[in-house]
């Protein structure tokens, strides 16, 4: 069975939305495109090269999707080769243009069809991105692992990975790395039920 892991970029009040570039995702107003540029150095991109080091696939949304394509296959260095090798499953509600090298639409229910690539044969799946993908996988119990790179910056608005609707749970976190720059590297692993107490007296 393939493990279904969950790789994204955070503020501290939990928004995903456009890491990289001011027009990247502009919904909703959106003005604070490209938070995460200035904070990333060396080290950074050294465990992130760690983190894709493993042979992977990729399942991702329609706009996440089109983002990557546009960029990756043109980027000539060794950092772009994991995904431009990867097979790169795309969910969509319409029939797009999958040009990028290794494309493959997921036909129907994006949860039932990645449950379906979860107990085929093959590396373990990677979203990147794709918040409302990520959001659908969560609800349906599909993530088996959070990979959370947290940056130094509140936006205030915007689209969270964990947003209204988001099924209560507990998370075991079993890897971490604080960088220079302020950023905090978290892996975690779901952990069922929110195990509730009390710090009243009795």
């Amino acid at each position: 069975m393939r493990r279904l892991i969950v790789q994204s970029y955070l503020t501290l009040d939990g928004v995903l939305q456009a890491p990289g570039t001011p027009r990247e995702d502009t919904d909703g107003g959106f003005a604070y495109g490209g938070w995460s540029v200035n904070y990333w150095d060396d080290r950074m991109g050294e465990a992130m090269g760690r983190a894709l080091s493993r042979p992977f696939d990729l399942v991702l949304g329609r706009r996440t999707y089109d983002l990557f394509a546009a960029h990756w296959p043109r980027v000539t260095d060794e950092s772009a080769k994991p995904l431009n090798d990867a097979t790169k499953y795309v969910a969509s509600r319409g029939r797009p243009h999958l040009g990028w090298h290794r494309s493959v639409l997921i036909e129907g229910d994006a949860a039932e069809g990645v449950a379906a690539l979860k107990q085929g044969d093959g590396p373990d799946l990677q979203v990147h991105g794709s918040g409302d993908l990520a959001q659908t996988l969560i609800r349906a119990g599909l993530v088996d692992e959070y990979r959370l790179w947290t940056f130094p910056v509140v936006v205030g608005t915007g689209k969270r990975l964990f947003a209204d609707g988001t099924v209560p749970a507990g998370l075991t976190l079993v890897d971490s790395q604080v960088f220079d720059t302020g950023v905090m590297r978290g892996t975690y692993l779901p952990a069922g039920e929110i195990p509730l107490g009390s710090l009243a007296l009795d």
